[in-house]
């Protein structure tokens, strides 16, 4: 039985990532990453169209040959995306990136715990179905109204029963494509619990 992962997210921006591997699966982990903030390097013999544009494009440093074990010297995070066993084993991987769905700032991981892949998809797929893009206006409100209570002095427990409070009455709002009247209604309801 494998043991159950410890989810997280981590801030790298900034920081070094090294992506072994140029394929397909090399250019669909690098997005993330790239988005994320880090220095990319690839190494890689050859890489896709999309990852040889990101290079181009400056996102991303190349290194044209086969990876060697002091690759990975000084990166706070390697991902290994090629077919070789020597190098893609999940078995002395530390960690697995999950499936994700984002709206704006929000982001929901989907993982089987390196299970099924294929059912991480199909979970992603569903979910997207159901997660609207008002579901990342709701987040971006939210952190707003976070934001405002605590200027107004506001306390942890006070801005959190503001917000669960608020937050179906936004999202009513914003399904009914009114979003003008779900910043107004989201700013004055931040400060409602402030003292007089």
């Amino acid at each position: 039985m494998r043991p159950a992962y410890y989810p997280a997210m981590l801030d790298l921006a900034g920081r070094d990532a090294l992506l072994v591997g140029g394929g397909e699966i090399a250019a669909q982990k690098a997005r993330p990453l790239l988005d994320a903030g880090v220095r990319l390097r690839i190494v890689a013999p050859a890489l896709t169209p999309s990852l040889r544009a990101c290079v181009e494009a400056g996102e991303a440093h190349w290194e044209s040959r086969e990876v060697r074990p002091g690759d990975v010297a000084g990166a706070a995070v390697v991902v290994c995306a090629t077919d070789q066993r020597a190098v893609d084993d999940p078995e002395l991987c530390s960690f697995i990136v999950p499936s994700v769905v984002r709206r704006g700032p929000l982001q929901v991981a989907i993982s089987t715990g390196g299970r099924s892949p294929a059912f991480a998809k199909f979970m992603r797929h569903r979910l997207e179905e159901a997660i609207g893009e008002e579901y990342g206006v709701l987040a971006e409100l939210a952190g707003r109204m976070r934001d405002r209570a605590r200027e107004a002095g506001i306390g942890y427990e006070e801005r959190d029963r503001i917000a669960a409070a608020a937050l179906p009455r936004l999202l009513d709002l914003l399904r009914a494509g009114r979003p003008a009247e779900a910043e107004a209604l989201a700013d004055e309801l931040a400060v409602a619990g402030s003292p007089p």
